[in-house]
């Protein structure tokens, strides 16, 4: 379905104008590609015939070290192309494929083997069956819970808000009766006024009797409009 250009070969401009001709998308590793060259390849790929492209963040060693992973490249990536961005991933677990796709990665590319112990040259950097399947869960996990969505409760949010402080009435008060730190307090459930309205409801009056226990609402105080 797409053509993969690995980080050595993106600098073969005759390769991805070949590969370009297909009408595949591609993902090209950067490597050790500095910007110029990343942007002659992403333009040789736009102008001979890839369906769309897509970059890779990459360091070029094996295996890599989370302190050389530089994962903060992703968003530049993203940045200066304003394409899909992803991570071939050289290091040992999980941990930094998952960070990347906090950072705003979309593809991870991962080697992996039967067996570790049956050698090869990729061996020492590549997953064995279980756990590739663990970073699957996990990559598929973080990147369901790392939505870009503004910050509004959900049904479930909303529900839990009950567990929230509110301003509840502790002992009975008769109407014009005023509002005092004995009277009134801040507690669970979240019923009643919130709890930063405390101080400006001291002082104020109770429009009608009321009863210890129940949560306060502003239609129970008189205010200097009534």
């Amino acid at each position: 379905p797409a053509y993969k250009i690995a980080s050595f070969e993106i600098v073969d401009i005759p390769l991805i104008k070949k590969a370009s001709s297909k009408n595949k998308p591609l993902i090209m590793s950067t490597g050790v590609a500095d910007y110029n060259e990343i942007s002659e390849a992403c333009d040789t790929a736009s102008k001979f015939g890839a369906d769309g492209y897509a970059l890779l963040h990459c360091i070029s060693d094996y295996p890599s070290q989370p302190k050389d992973m530089k994962l903060k490249t992703i968003q530049e990536l993203k940045s200066r192309f304003d394409v899909p961005i992803g991570l071939s991933d050289h290091s040992l677990g999980s941990t930094v494929a998952v960070a990347a796709i906090t950072l705003g990665a979309t593809i991870i590319e991962k080697h992996i083997t039967l067996s570790r112990s049956d050698g090869g040259p990729d061996s020492s950097f590549s997953s064995e069956p279980e756990e590739f399947k663990n970073l699957v869960k996990d990559c598929k996990n973080i990147f369901k819970a790392n939505t870009s969505e503004p910050k509004n409760l959900s049904g479930t949010s909303k529900s839990n808000a009950i567990f929230r402080r509110s301003i509840f009435v502790v002992k009975d008060m008769k109407k014009g009766e005023v509002f005092s730190k004995e009277n009134i307090r801040s507690i669970r459930p979240g019923l009643g006024i919130k709890p930063k309205y405390f101080d400006e409801i001291l002082g104020k009056k109770a429009s009608i009797d009321l009863e210890r226990g129940e949560p306060l609402s502003w239609e129970k105080i008189i205010t200097c409009k009534q």
